[in-house]
């Protein structure tokens, strides 16, 4: 039989060309697939649809199937109609009289519903394929899977399933793709499993205008100090017991926004005398406004480098009364959590023409850094330049803040390998001050992946009133909270 005479369902003979002009070519069988075959996969594709609809959209799906019972149990139908009418009447006056609990049960799982539909869901396909993560194989085009979309006050968070034989970095090289794709201001990508991962998708800058200083707290958890705002809307909470901070950023960057944020967040520790700030400030003009609220300050070479040397000795001293006793510091009075607040540390590392200077103060940095977050002693230094040459500690550091940097490589200096990837594109920071002063990528010990965050900005005349009630011998006054902030401590912790 000739191929011309073949009928679907026939075997045919492989054909092979006898020109020598023409590359050999081969047909396969063409073999019919059973009907009951294909109404099996639509079934289940039925079925597999409507237990995911159930499963993803609840509050949706439950109001489709009140209005379909009433449809079928009311007599007549058009009374089926009018209630469904009335559904969006009673979101809406659901939505005026209780609105958390709207939100909360209904109201970002239908903003949710809504968004996967018309932002992801439609422009999906297209995205992957121009962005380089859809794959081809035998002429046969796979997408990663859509899976569910979680909506908060100012985020979407995409849960997506890759494709077979793809990695998490392919995704992370492709963040700014996927933000420009999907209309967002900018992408995260985070792992979730095996496969899986949460791609979170601001859908506004939550972090454009200036945060004003926070209100100090009444109790101080020094694992969690109130800073400043997170990218998602939450709270943004810095840890400094228990670990040491480098904070990276050109000149107005905010670097003093990070260290008087920590600083007011201490303010009860310090007045209760649980806490201490020994400070460095070698320019005379970030910290010494407040220098009351410390128990040591240093505005010279000299001094800075004895006071990094006295805090080496009370750390060892105080290592040698745990050694064999205490594993965890607790911060009391008698052993107070200690605070070294370094600005500008690149001058006495690098920058100060005596060498023996540089020396000792490379030694006391180091001493501290690689031994002091396990008896109470922390390091928060802030530079501007995070070059090798010009601080080569930075390593000793486990968490770090980059702010607005000059260039690209800095973005990786700071922040380890392959940050940009992942989403922290601190040199892409806008030099507007109201734009950009005090945001920043936070990248801690625990995680890999950069958090966009924006620190409070702690005014000068802030920091008078901090030293006029907390510092030495004042008489303590409370200090009001800001408007909007009374739910700083009730918050999500970032």
């Amino acid at each position: 039989m000739s191929w011309q005479d073949s009928r679907p369902g026939d075997s045919v003979d492989p054909l092979v060309s006898r020109s020598v002009v023409q590359p050999v070519r081969f047909a396969g069988p063409v073999v019919k697939t059973p009907a009951v075959f294909v109404i099996v996969v639509w079934v289940w594709r039925l079925i597999a649809g409507v237990v995911g609809a159930v499963v993803l959209h609840p509050v949706a799906t439950g109001l489709l199937a009140v209005v379909v019972a009433v449809g079928v149990v009311v007599d007549p139908w058009w009374l089926s109609l009018v209630g469904a009418g009335l559904v969006p009447v009673v979101l809406v006056v659901w939505w005026w009289l209780w609105r958390a609990s709207f939100l909360r049960l209904a109201g970002w799982r239908l903003l949710a519903l809504w968004r996967r539909f018309w932002v992801y869901r439609r422009h999906w396909q297209p995205v992957m394929v121009v962005a380089g993560l859809a794959e081809f194989y035998q002429d046969r085009q796979y997408l990663p899977r859509l899976g569910r979309v979680r909506c908060t006050p100012h985020v979407d968070r995409v849960s997506v399933r890759m494709l077979k034989g793809t990695s998490p970095q392919a995704w992370e090289k492709r963040v700014l793709a996927l933000a420009h794709g999907f209309d967002a201001p900018s992408c995260r990508v985070v792992v979730d499993g095996p496969r899986r991962l949460v791609v979170e998708f601001p859908r506004g800058d939550s972090l454009s205008g200036v945060i004003p200083a926070l209100p100090v707290p009444e109790a101080v958890d020094l694992a969690a100090l109130p800073m400043g705002r997170a990218e998602d809307g939450s709270w943004w909470r810095m840890r400094l017991h228990g670990t040491h901070i480098l904070v990276a950023g050109v000149t107005g960057a905010g670097k003093g926004s990070v260290i008087w944020s920590a600083i007011r967040a201490m303010l009860p520790a310090i007045r209760a005398g649980v806490a201490e700030v020994w400070a460095v400030d070698p320019k005379r003009m970030e910290l010494s406004l407040g220098r009351r609220l410390f128990a040591r300050y240093a505005d010279t070479a000299e001094t800075a480098v004895g006071l990094l040397e006295d805090a080496v000795v009370q750390m060892q001293e105080r290592a040698g009364r745990y050694a064999g006793k205490v594993r965890k510091h607790t911060p009391t009075t008698d052993d107070p959590f200690v605070a070294v607040v370094v600005d500008e540390v690149a001058f006495l590392t690098a920058y100060h023409p005596d060498r023996d200077v540089r020396r000792r103060a490379e030694n006391a940095l180091a001493t501290l850094t690689s031994q002091g977050r396990a008896v109470g002693f922390s390091v928060l230094a802030a530079l501007q330049d995070p070059r090798k040459e010009v601080m080569n500690l930075r390593n000793l550091f486990p968490d770090k803040i980059a702010l607005r940097l000059d260039e690209p490589s800095q973005v990786d200096m700071i922040l380890g390998e392959g940050a940009r990837e992942r989403g922290g594109n601190a040199h892409l920071i806008s030099a507007d001050p109201a734009m950009g002063a005090g945001v920043g990528f936070v990248r801690l010990e625990t995680s890999p992946y950069p958090l966009r965050v924006r620190a409070s900005f702690v005014t000068d005349s802030d920091i008078t009133r901090m030293e006029t009630d907390y510092g030495r011998g004042s008489s303590l006054r409370s200090l009001p909270a800001e408007s909007g902030a009374d739910d700083l401590f009730g918050g999500d912790a970032a």
